[in-house]
């Protein structure tokens, strides 16, 4: 099954939450959050955004498999990497509102903007060298007061059209913890098959050893 990106974001995040039986103010509020939202590259002036998103995340410690007391060097320097694509999320507080909590504590972003604050950052790199580098690996964060906005459908759907955009044929996922199952259940919704199963793989902060599962998806239109 090839991951299914849609060419226009708004309608991929608006039909499945109508479908769900979503009222239909909420789903017109979340076609307005996401028409405010901003994808694009990140570049050097988000570095405090970034780490301010990324520290938050892996300090809960259940969705990465990284050290919650990783440095902030060490961390722009995973995001940053050579060979990674990294992007950043906004959203415009003007169209969004600013009575939105998430706004609150969400970073301003550095653009000429100011009414654009940072919420999401994801990243896209190939996932080995050589004969691997024609699939693509990926990662994903977004604020804790941010989630449920639709930014994390809205960064899959644009991370898969960039991905097909720089010629990579398929995406994998190595290490998508069990636990996490809006993550598994938003990667299955684009098109996403679990192939394998590592067992106990990762120590959860409160459920202690749990699965990991590694998923795969061909960029391929069939």
């Amino acid at each position: 099954m090839a991951c299914r990106a849609k060419a226009r974001l708004a309608c991929c995040v608006i039909c499945a939450p109508i479908a769900a039986g979503i009222a239909t103010n909420e789903a017109v509020v979340l076609q307005l959050r996401l028409a405010a939202m901003k994808i694009r590259p990140a570049t050097d002036a988000d570095r405090d955004a970034i780490w301010n998103i990324f520290h938050e995340v892996v300090a809960a410690g259940d969705t990465y498999a990284l050290d919650p007391n990783i440095s902030r060097e060490d961390a722009l320097a995973y995001w940053f990497a050579p060979g990674t694509h990294t992007y950043v999320a906004e959203i415009n507080r003007e169209s969004v509102g600013e009575a939105d909590s998430f706004l609150e504590t969400a970073t301003p972003s550095p653009t000429a903007n100011p009414n654009h604050v940072t919420a999401g950052t994801y990243i896209l790199r190939p996932n080995q060298s050589g004969g691997g580098s024609h699939v693509a690996n990926a990662g994903f964060m977004v604020s804790a007061s941010a989630r449920g906005q639709g930014l994390g459908r809205a960064m899959a759907e644009h991370c898969l059209s960039e991905a097909r955009r720089l010629g990579f044929r398929a995406m994998q996922f190595n290490y998508v913890i069990s636990t996490n199952t809006a993550a598994i259940r938003l990667w299955q919704d684009l098109g996403f098959e679990i192939v394998g199963t590592l067992a106990s793989a990762f120590r959860h902060p409160d459920k202690g050893y749990v699965d990991v599962y590694v998923m795969y998806c061909s960029l391929r239109e069939k």
